[in-house]
Order: structure tokens, then C-alpha cells, then sequence
């Protein structure tokens, strides 16, 4: 007998400042809900030139970035630099270290999700690492009026290519007015709802639930599946469905830095200071975003 999953907290994600100059909806990592294991942050992000996310470091998780508009350019000290356009997906294992910039990749306003996702201590000092996949590539379907794009994880037959080092479900759901959507969820993990665009109706009182707008995260209780209607009649309900294995280790943070304990913590500091441990390359090591901004 399947059990549908309840919302059982809901957070509107307020506009915050975050970098320099650029602007998020933080829903997790902030003070009423620090962590949920296995996500560390939530940030839905506007940000045009020359605001950004210029050159700054992480340590012992992984950034998920979605882009909804625009385009971001991403570079760090091992030379690795691209863009990541509407529709791209960037799954970067920072792992024992890395530092790197986001900048606006052009005019206008840039747009897009990031998410923070842990790792178990025994993959904390893996080597940094990317997985990237452009818009065209996304694993993507659609039936009785429901599209879905599969980041990670599986979703109405379509399955994304995606390695989760921490095992992770992400779906982009699109549901056209008066259609639902039924999407099984492992019940051992954690999972949370949230709305991009439209309003929905999230669990299984759909008679007397009131509908969810834009820039929500519901967290969802125990069962093994979703259940979301829209009920509009003339609007279309997007939504992402995040869910992940819980670690159950300690969580010991820093800014950037996420380790287990504040040991970790103050050694992870010395190494960035010290360029050691993964930071080395650190020492010479400028973005060409700043590198332009100390030539202006």
C-alpha cells in the first residue's frame, strides 16, 4: 500500500544579498532550517553583471547548478572553465578543495538554482570533480499532461546520467492545469518540494489543502510517494522534487567549508591559508573575472 507524503513545514524563501552583489531565496541553510540531511543550502539566484559569485572556496560537499535564465561563467585554479546556460546542469564535486568564481556570462539578469549537497566522510577529501550537461542532453519525458527533466535519479521512465556520490533524486516537474502528477520516492530518504512557477496543491488532501505559489519549500514527511495537483485552469505549476539518502554523520560548517568535526573545521582553514591539502594551487591562482576587475 503506497503512502503518500504530507507536507509537514513550509518556508517562503525571502530575498537575501549573497556574493557580491547578487541576490538569492535562500529556503534551506538558513536559521529555521540549517540542514536537511543530506542538503546543506537551497538558493534560488538573480544576478546581473557586474554583480557574482567571484573567487571563493569550498571544501567536503557538492554544488548542483540549474540554470532557469541567462548564462553563468564558471572557472576555478584547475583551469576548468565554462559556461552554463538556461537549461544546463553543473554537478561539481568540491571534495578536498576548490576554489572557483560564477559570474554573469552576458547583459541581463542570470537566473538559476543551486544546491548544496553533503558527503559522507569518507568522501569529504575525494579529488574535485565535474559532471556537466548541457539542456539538450537532460533526460526528459512527458504523459497526460505532466513534463518531467530528470537532473538526477529517475522519473516516468526516463533516468539521468548523473553519479550521485551522496544518492540523490532531483526532477524538474511541469504540470499543465488540472493535470497531476504521482512520482514515487524512496522512503528512507528525505525530500522536499519546490516551486519555481504557478501554484499546486502538494499531498494527499487535495480537496482541502490550499494551493502553494512560487518560491515555496515544503518539506515532506514519511511515505514513498508524491502527490501534486494543479488545480488552475489556465496555468501551468513547475516544481522541483529533491530527495536524498540522510548521511547521519555530524555536520561541523564554516561558510564554504563543511566537514565533521571543528577539528576539520580549523585544519580546513590552515590548509586554505596555507595553500595545502588540496588549496595549492590556490596561491597563483586569480579568476580572469578578477583579474579584469583589478585592470578596471
Amino acid at each position: 500500500m503506497e503512502k503518500p507524503r504530507q507536507v509537514v513545514r513550509k518556508f517562503l524563501a525571502r530575498p537575501q544579498h549573497e556574493g557580491a552583489g547578487a541576490v538569492v531565496r535562500r529556503s534551506i541553510g538558513r536559521f529555521e532550517l540549517r540542514y536537511f540531511d543530506p542538503f546543506l543550502v537551497l538558493d534560488e539566484f538573480s544576478v546581473s553583471a557586474p554583480a557574482g559569485f567571484p573567487d571563493h572556496p569550498h571544501r567536503g560537499f557538492e554544488t548542483v547548478t540549474y540554470m532557469l535564465e541567462g548564462a553563468v561563467t564558471h572557472e576555478d585554479f584547475e583551469g576548468h572553465r565554462g559556461t552554463i546556460k538556461a537549461g544546463d546542469v553543473q554537478w561539481m564535486t568540491a571534495g578536498r578543495g576548490i576554489v572557483h568564481s560564477e559570474m554573469p556570462a552576458g547583459p541581463g539578469t542570470s537566473k538559476g538554482l543551486q544546491l548544496w549537497v553533503n558527503l559522507s566522510s569518507s568522501n569529504k577529501m575525494v579529488e574535485p570533480g565535474y559532471q556537466e550537461i548541457q539542456s539538450k542532453d537532460i533526460a526528459s519525458t512527458s504523459s497526460d499532461g505532466v513534463t518531467v527533466r530528470v537532473i538526477a535519479g529517475n522519473a516516468m521512465g526516463a533516468r539521468s546520467p548523473v553519479r550521485t556520490r551522496t544518492p540523490t533524486m532531483y526532477l524538474d516537474f511541469t504540470v499543465r492545469p488540472r493535470a497531476a502528477v504521482r512520482q514515487p520516492v524512496d522512503a528512507s530518504w528525505n525530500a522536499f518540494a519546490y516551486v519555481l512557477e504557478g501554484e499546486g496543491v502538494f499531498g494527499s488532501d487535495r480537496c482541502g489543502a490550499p494551493p502553494v505559489g512560487a518560491h515555496h519549500l515544503l518539506l515532506l514527511g514519511q511515505g514513498d510517494v508524491l502527490e501534486a495537483w494543479n488545480k488552475s485552469d489556465t496555468s501551468p505549476l513547475r516544481f522541483l522534487l529533491i530527495a536524498g539518502e540522510p548521511i547521519g554523520e555530524p555536520v561541523a560548517q564554516l561558510g564554504p567549508f563543511v566537514m565533521n568535526t571543528e577539528e576539520e573545521i580549523d585544519m580546513t582553514v590552515d590548509d586554505f591559508e596555507r595553500y595545502a591539502n588540496g588549496f595549492e594551487k590556490a596561491r597563483h591562482w586569480k579568476s580572469q573575472a578578477m583579474v579584469a576587475l583589478d585592470v578596471e
